[in-house]
């Protein structure tokens, strides 16, 4: 109830204030508009179009500010196009006519004052009339005794007495009193939309685009880092192994004509390393493709990472649906490397990993009753994850206060 009566209360306050702030503004900026292009002749009109363009930033500022209450979302402002770098006095005079937006701030404050006066009027009739209804028991009292009055359900052949007017007017205030949140909320969102539309439009547009530019570059930064890691794991491993198989093998070569019984251990140990490289080079893999993820779906890829853990894994698993191959490949890739880090630097006794789809959005939720210490910043593990999860439009959060215990949610979007 108290939600209900402030978003009236707020909706109530955008059309009223609006609308004495919206006609002063049109006034404004068409007074200021016409006078800029009837003298730009002369040049005179251009410092008039640019601080008519000023003033309509200004109204259409405190109109974004209002839009943020009524679509309760945070307030959005565009990024107004800056004089260029040494430029003179006159051409930082003139520089809101280089700005896009700053003619659309110009278009609403004039094209937003038939919806401000619609929503004005809606909001006023629908305060007014279950306000005088609901009160007509205190002044119906006066009116009713008027010599010559004549109430409204007379006319109607209601009746003329005050019990019958009481009924009448209090019915009709109860009427408009529950039809009033739905009709001021819809007089606030007709005259918002318009604002949305040329006030933060092209803003929420931006947004989205460098969105989409950071997580192609976070994408790019995540498989640059995996690269690096596997170059760095199949030099410090397979490689160095392949390197001692070929001198074992050497050794077991040259051991053929003296020592029969000395190159036939050779031999063994050199079969042994070559089943330990083959082993570590399907580890490597896993971490690219593992042929379980693409098979059979997350639950049994997940399974089969708990079951590796060298930390006792509790694993909840609640969707067993198939998933854009990059959504599965995020979410593999953040267990994987989370369980690493896990069973390397946690010194945690147990794990807990949860997979449950919430909406339009996959949630990954991992903890452990380590020490904790881990976080996202830059140069740490954690920090290619958020990377890979960015290109995927996720999000990775992460709380380890020191001395544990660590929880870390990834969300990633699979609608």
């Amino acid at each position: 109830m108290r939600s209900l009566t402030r978003r009236v209360l707020l909706d109530t306050r955008y059309t009223l204030v609006g609308f004495p702030t919206t006609l002063i503004g049109f006034v404004l900026m068409i007074a200021g508009f016409a006078a800029g292009v009837g003298t730009a002749v002369v040049w005179i009109g251009v410092p008039l179009l640019a601080g008519t363009l000023m003033v309509a930033r200004g109204f259409a500022d405190a109109e974004r500010g209002w839009l943020s209450d009524v679509l309760r979302r945070p307030p959005v402002r565009p990024r107004y196009k800056p004089a260029p770098p040494g430029a003179g006095r006159f051409r930082r005079l003139i520089n809101p006519l280089t700005s896009g937006q700053s003619w659309l701030d110009l278009l609403h404050g004039i094209l937003n004052l038939p919806f401000a006066i619609i929503a004005f009027v809606l909001t006023v009739v629908f305060w007014a009339i279950p306000v005088a209804g609901l009160t007509y028991p205190l002044y119906g009292l006066v009116t009713s005794r008027i010599p010559g009055n004549t109430e409204l359900p007379e006319l109607l052949g209601l009746g003329d007495s005050y019990g019958v007017n009481v009924i009448f007017y209090v019915s009709i205030g109860l009427v408009f009193t529950l039809l009033m949140p739905f009709v001021v909320r819809g007089a606030a969102l007709l005259r918002s939309g318009l604002g949305r539309a040329l006030l933060t439009g092209v803003a929420e547009l931006q947004e989205r685009i460098d969105d989409l530019a950071q997580g192609r570059a976070a994408a790019v930064s995540a498989e640059a880092n995996a690269l690096r890691k596997l170059e760095r794991d199949i030099h410090d491993g397979p490689q160095q192994r392949l390197v001692s198989l070929a001198m074992e093998l050497s050794r077991a070569q040259r051991q053929l004509a003296k020592d029969p019984d000395a190159a036939r251990a050779t031999l063994t140990a050199a079969i042994g390393a070559t089943r330990e490289t083959l082993d570590e080079l399907r580890a490597l893999s896993r971490g690219i493709a593992p042929p379980i993820l693409s098979d059979r779906g997350l639950a049994p890829a997940l399974a089969a990472l708990a079951g590796r853990c060298t930390v006792p894994v509790d694993l909840d698993v609640q969707t067993v649906e198939r998933y854009q191959a990059a959504v599965e490949n995020a979410v593999y890739f953040v267990c994987a490397e989370t369980l690493t880090n896990v069973a390397k630097h946690s010194r945690a006794t147990v794990c807990t990993i949860q997979l449950v789809r919430i909406g339009d959005v996959l949630m990954l939720t991992i903890g452990d009753d380590g020490v904790g210490g881990a976080h996202v910043a830059k140069g740490h593990g954690l920090a290619g994850l958020a990377d890979r999860l960015r290109a995927v439009d996720g999000e990775l959060t992460v709380q380890s206060p020191d001395g544990g215990p660590t929880m870390i949610v990834a969300e990633v979007p699979c609608g």
